[in-house]
């Protein structure tokens, strides 16, 4: 009978205490008393009113309308209090004995939501991890991938925003993250033996760990356990306090209520359902006679509807006849049954009510337990050991159980056991439970005549056996008193409760059997009752009078007196528990809520409150629950409703109004939640419902229509301001139920599907709005970044120059790069949701891009005719836009080809101009210097960033003639450190290489473009193509020019040293043909041809320099023949030098005549073959040069030798031409000349003659002087 959460020591002077800070008013009383009310007004009072100095308060009249105001306020305070009181009875009823709803288990899981404090908190954790304050060991892929979700997520206004709206997990920023870093690791190459998967996972391990920081993981755990336990399920306890928090109530007025309502008692639960119920019954009777019925759609529902209200409550009637009593404390949701029982379905039909005897045959349990072991030899006569129990079953209430003792008899020839003793019990239900020594009935054979054996002996009653007592039991549901004889299954009297009222009454004299008496009363016919005390019959009273169902709740003759007397009177000890708790409600004003009759409220208007209150408190609780109330919450809010006749369409327009206006302030709700709502009310409202036709009330129908337009505007606007309503796509599936649910308000009825054009142009009008939303979003964003950059700067005369042409430009690209990122995010996170309307996502695009276009074309017209810098912004929104299937070529993307085409064909014009005047004017003024050793002397040239992904446009060196511009001039040339691998060398002329460095940048550069269409793109690149032919081959007829030009003016002597710049003229060669092959190379038939022909005039120039180079060089062998001419056989001036020099030869060393020629010339072969190996970088074109330069010197002295052919060449002449041709044939076959080469027909003849000439020399005066054809060692040692 005691509160479970209550403590029976608790004394009555704490409660009266507390009792004093809430009053409750007298029964019956529903204003503020006026004492208490001046009372409270003269404490607001700011001055005495007695006081004789000049009052600082209002005026009396601005007094006493404030003191009105207090009183109301007041007054309307204490009715909201009264109100909710009251509910929390019925809200107690409901979860003490529920009996058709239960607490749902299939409900979502809520997460637990993100505050303030927390993002701060993650945010900071992120940072520090950023910052290398942390050691967690990453690599620098996942340090960019966490930099990046730092960066657009956690510090996002949006994710700040959806904090303030409660809506916000940690699960949806785990998700973010997940789906953020997917992307990422499948664009990371793949690695051998470690797969994408694993560095998913291994990556949100990482992040687990970050978002964690310091907190110990299994506390984190268990803290999810504990919460995620109090989703699932609630005990009766828990969900007391939980709407006690609710409504607002006290725990010592849940104390008194829940003693005074008896919540612990199930009898008394169930009495109150059925008068509930039958209250219900009548009140439907009367509705129906006196026609007082709610204005419904058709006036055929009407009496439809009084066959609801009397299915429902024969439903619930049923329900309660097939739920069985549990006893003990534990809660326990039994599963609902159909009942089919005639008699509660019925009630006006007496006669199936009636019941015989056999009706009430009753089914007891025994339990008979030994706790006293006399001798190991003693038999039990129930068969038991000694310290067990034996159950047994019978239908008498009034049993008697025998009880005998035997011993074991221990002779052979003996056939059963001697009895020593027997006992009979008459056990009760009312008997005690604990163990007793009975005396036995012994026999002659027991030795000892005092015998005496304890046992403990309980009778369990059945559940529908309400009371006990010899002269009957009451039995549920149809109730009935009892009277039974021992040993008699049948009752041999029966008074079946049906139709009575009981109450007490005063003695009766001459009646003996009792001294407290009560009865029964039916049309006339009256029944008495007595028991032996106080307590006794104030059981049987409450018993019968929740049996009976009567309106009327009898009042105990001691509370009576109490209420009559002064105060004097003494409380009687002998009432029962349940007595005392219920003069105390009473007491303090509780009284009036516990009595109270349900059915006389408009539960419509209290269940109202009651789900707006618990909606508010799950809103503001730990979880993130988008309006989904908790499972304890739904089993309430459920019971309540089915108890107490809420309509299922008026609780869910109710909560549909609650929600919509929850989600106007600001909060997130779940649409699917709202889609559920609606779907049931709709089906209602149009006669579609799953369980069949019900009644419509003119209520219904214009509440649905109003929260049908509300739930319509709200969904326009969610579409509209998706990504705030939805950032990051979070909750996940709800921008995708939003869409569903606009879908279904816009259906005129529930069966016919609105038209897909309908539901389309809803869609884009919405998209069309959010597209200038979202774009007035980042141009506030940007602009707040240039007044934050320039608060930081502190510089005001900036604040003139943003309206500059750089500055304007430097916004729209800043722009750019934000309107680029929206759409990434909407394609990333939103278009899933919009996968069938993916045509107005790409419309919403253009829009959105259309905006951006205005101020794109309003900065582009400010910017100079000669400035190039709007080329990245092109790139960066080219780049965007030809990597999405629906947005290439598309209408902002035609614009933006159109804005740059003009701008692309006058940059390449200036610049083929441009290049033009430098291959002019460069190859005037070349010296022809290898660039190797210019780089050093020329001034460094300020190059692009190689980390940026646009590369910057090249600017054109001088300005071009015959043009207004003024073009900025490019310095002459430096080699860029990022374009060394372009090259293979750097030993070109430093207009050549300035050239193929500008060709080749300008061609990235239009490569770079990326042009959409394709026909212009192929007419770029065509262009660039014939203009780098025409380019190349204007550099090598110039470079041939000046060859020649070059080698005309050199010695033709052996002092003659090939310069550096002929040298530099072959690698320019070089350079040319590689650069052709890279710069001109096209596709087309003709094209083809045309590059060709390039190659050939290459060749045919490299060619002609060749053979000009080697005829240089038989020039000058030719020189050093004409001198050892001189010494032909047959001419005066042989003769005299031959004389000469014998006659010298005689006094002094004379120097051999001609080896200084011969050394001259070979100095000057091999110095120009290092030369030539060293500076030139085509090993083929050396070759070819050598090649040639050896058959062309064989053929030389071949021819030579041949014209003296009839002479006999001089010793001196034979000893020149033996060196010079054997150093020849060396040094070529050593810079790697073939044999075929070397071994030619002329050198064969030139080694013959030259043979044939030194054996005829060497018989001669003076011989050839170690001078031979042949080969020797010390000859090559003499050499070197």
């Amino acid at each position: 009978m005691l509160d479970p959460s209550s403590s029976e020591e608790e004394s009555d002077g704490i409660v009266e205490e507390e009792s004093r800070e809430v009053m409750a008013p007298q029964s019956g009383s529903s204003r503020i008393s006026p004492s208490r009310t001046s009372e409270s007004s003269d404490r607001l009072q700011p001055a005495s009113r007695g006081s004789s100095a000049r009052p600082s308060s209002p005026s009396p009249s601005a007094a006493s309308e404030q003191e009105k105001e207090d009183v109301e306020k007041l007054q309307k305070e204490e009715e909201e209090r009264k109100k909710k009181l009251q509910l929390y009875v019925f809200v107690m009823r409901c979860i003490a004995y529920p009996f058709n709803a239960k607490q749902p288990t299939d409900m979502a899981r809520r997460q637990l939501k993100i505050t303030k404090q927390q993002l701060q908190t993650t945010k900071d954790r992120f940072e520090s991890f950023l910052k290398g304050d942390t050691q967690i060991v990453a690599d620098e892929a996942f340090i960019n991938a966490v930099q990046s979700y730092f960066e657009v997520f956690l510090k996002s206004d949006r994710v700040a925003k959806m904090v303030q709206t409660g809506g916000l997990s940690a699960l949806d920023c785990r998700e973010v993250f997940k789906r953020h870093i997917e992307k990422r690791v499948r664009s990371l190459p793949e690695i051998d033996g470690l797969s994408k998967e694993t560095v998913l996972s291994s990556w949100m391990a990482k992040f687990d760990t970050i978002y964690r920081g310091d907190e110990d993981p299994r506390k984190a755990q268990q803290r999810m356990t504990a919460s995620a336990a109090s989703e699932l399920i609630l005990s009766k306890d828990q969900l007391y306090e939980m709407f006690q928090q609710i409504l607002g109530i006290k725990k010592f007025e849940h104390q008194l209520l829940y003693q005074a309502c008896q919540l612990d008692n199930l009898d008394e639960q169930a009495a109150q359902i059925r008068r509930e119920l039958d209250g219900r019954l009548q009140m439907a009777d009367q509705i129906a006679r006196a026609g007082k019925f709610p204005k419904f759609v058709s006036k055929e529902m009407e009496a439809m509807y009084i066959e609801e209200l009397k299915s429902s409550v024969n439903q619930l009637m049923a329900n309660l006849e097939s739920m069985p009593v549990s006893k003990g404390g534990e809660f326990k949701l039994q599963k609902l049954k159909r009942g089919h029982n005639t008699s509660i379905i019925d009630m006006g039909q007496e006669d199936e009510n009636q019941l015989s005897k056999s009706d009430v045959v009753l089914s007891f349990t025994l339990e008979v337990r030994t706790v006293l072991k006399l001798n190991r030899s003693l038999v039990f006569m129930c068969v038991l050991s000694w310290g067990t129990q034996g159950d047994f079953t019978t239908t008498h209430p009034l049993p008697a159980v025998k009880v005998k003792l035997f011993t074991e008899s221990t002779g052979v020839l003996a056939l059963e056991d001697k009895e020593l003793g027997r006992v009979v019990l008459h056990p009760t239900p009312n008997s005690p439970k604990q163990a007793e020594l009975h005396k036995m009935t012994v026999t002659k054979a027991c030795p000892d005549q005092d015998l005496k054996i304890k046992l403990a002996v309980r009778m369990d009653k059945p559940q529908n056996m309400k009371a006990y007592n010899l002269m009957g039991c009451i039995c549920q549901y149809t109730f009935a008193v009892c009277s039974y004889r021992e040993k008699k299954s049948e009752p041999q009297e029966l008074l079946q409760l049906d139709g009575y009222t009981v109450d007490y009454t005063d003695p009766q004299p001459g009646l003996d059997g009792g001294r407290a008496f009560f009865n029964a009363v039916k049309e006339g016919d009256t029944v008495i009752f007595a028991s032996d005390d106080e307590q006794d019959r104030i059981l049987w009273v409450q018993a019968m009078y929740r049996a009976t169902g009567q309106s009327h709740k009898p009042v105990p003759p001691t509370q009576v007196q109490k209420l009559n007397s002064k105060g004097g009177a003494a409380a009687q000890m002998d009432a029962p528990i349940s007595q005392f708790y219920a003069d105390r409600a009473q007491k303090h004003g509780m009284d009036e809520f516990i009595s109270a009759n349900p059915c006389s409220f408009d539960h419509a208007l209290l269940f109202k409150m009651v789900q707006r209150l618990t909606l508010d408190h799950r809103l503001n609780d730990n979880f993130a629950c988008l309006g989904w109330f908790s499972p304890g919450q739904v089993f309430v809010l459920d019971e309540y409703c089915a108890r107490n006749g809420v309509r299922g369409c008026h609780r869910h327009l109710c909560y549909l109004g609650d929600l919509l206006e929850r989600a106007d302030a600001g909060l997130m709700i779940d649409p699917t939640l709202l889609h559920y709502s609606f779907a049931f009310c709709a089906s209602h409202v149009h006669g579609n419902r799953p369980d069949g036709l019900g009644t419509v009330t003119v209520e219904e129908k214009e509440r649905f229509e109003e929260i049908k337009e509300r739930l319509r505007v709200l969904l326009e606007n969610q579409i509209t301001n998706f990504r705030y309503c939805f950032p990051f796509g979070r909750p996940e599936g709800a921008l995708k139920a939003t869409l569903s649910l606009l879908e279904r308000v816009l259906m005129k009825d529930i069966v016919t599907p609105v038209p897909q054009e309908e539901v389309k142009a809803v869609i884009r009008k919405c998209l069309e709005q959010a597209a200038q939303i979202n774009y007035q979003h980042i141009t506030d964003y940007a602009r707040e970044e240039v007044e934050k950059t320039l608060k930081d700067q502190k510089d005001p005369e900036n604040v003139a120059n943003l309206a500059t042409p750089a500055k304007k430009l430097e916004h729209v690209i800043r722009l750019a790069e934000l309107v680029i990122e929206v759409l990434h995010q909407n394609q990333d996170h939103h278009a899933e949701a919009f996968a069938w309307w993916s045509d107005l996502m790409v419309e919403h695009a253009e829009n959105f891009l259309s905006l951006y276009g205005v101020e794109m074309d309003a900065a582009l017209e400010i910017q100079s005719p000669e400035s190039w810098d709007s080329f990245p912004l092109f790139q960066l929104l080219n780049d965007f836009l030809r990597a999405d299937y629906h947005l290439c070529n598309g209408k902002f993307h035609k614009h933006l080809q159109d804005l740059y085409a003009p701008l692309v064909v006058r940059y390449v014009d200036l610049m083929e101009s441009s290049i033009t005047q430098s291959i002019h004017r460069g190859f005037e003024r070349e010296s022809w210097e290898p660039v190797k050793s210019l780089t050093s002397n020329l001034p460094n040239v300020n190059l692009p960033n190689v980390n940026l992904q646009i590369p910057k446009v090249p600017n054109l060196p001088v300005p071009v003639a015959g043009l207004s511009v003024n073009l900025p001039q490019m310095p002459s040339f430096s080699t860029p450190s990022w374009m060394a691998a372009i090259y293979d060398s750097d030993n070109g002329s430093g207009t050549s290489e300035d050239l193929f460095w500008k060709l080749d940048a300008l061609q990235t550069f239009i490569r770079d473009l990326h042009w959409p269409e394709e026909e212009f793109a192929k007419h770029l690149d065509n262009r660039m193509k014939l203009m780098s032919s025409d380019m190349i081959e204007t550099s090598v007829k110039r470079t041939k020019t000046a060859f020649e030009s070059k080698l005309a003016k050199s010695s033709r002597s052996t002092d003659f040293r090939i310069p550096l710049s002929l040298c530099t003229m072959f690698n320019v060669m070089v350079d040319a043909k590689d650069q052709s092959a890279k710069l001109c190379a096209m596709e087309m038939g003709q094209e083809k041809q045309y590059h060709s022909q390039i190659d050939e005039l290459i060749e045919e120039s490299v060619k002609d320099m060749i053979s000009l180079l080697v005829a240089k060089f038989m020039v000058i062998l030719e020189s050093v023949l004409a001198k050892i001419s001189r010494y032909d056989e047959g001419t005066l001036f042989s003769s005299f030098l031959s004389f000469t020099v014998k006659a010298a030869s005689k006094y002094v060393d004379v120097p051999k005549p001609g080896m200084d020629v011969a050394d001259g010339y070979v100095t000057f072969v091999r110095h120009s073959q290092d030369i030539l190996r060293d500076k030139v970088n085509e090993e083929v074109y050396i070759e070819r040069l050598f090649d040639q330069w050896f058959t062309a010197t064989m053929n030389l002295l071949a021819t030579w030798l041949t014209e003296r052919m009839e002479q006999q060449l001089h010793v001196y002449q034979l000893k020149i031409l033996i060196r010079i041709v054997k150093k020849k044939y060396r040094d070529f076959r050593l810079q790697g000349v073939l044999d075929s080469t070397l071994n030619s027909k002329a050198y064969d003849t030139v080694r013959n003659r030259l043979i044939l000439e030194e054996a005829t020399a060497s018989v001669r005066e003076g011989g050839m002087q170690g001078i031979s054809m042949k080969d020797s060692d010390e000859e090559d040692e003499e050499d070197d």
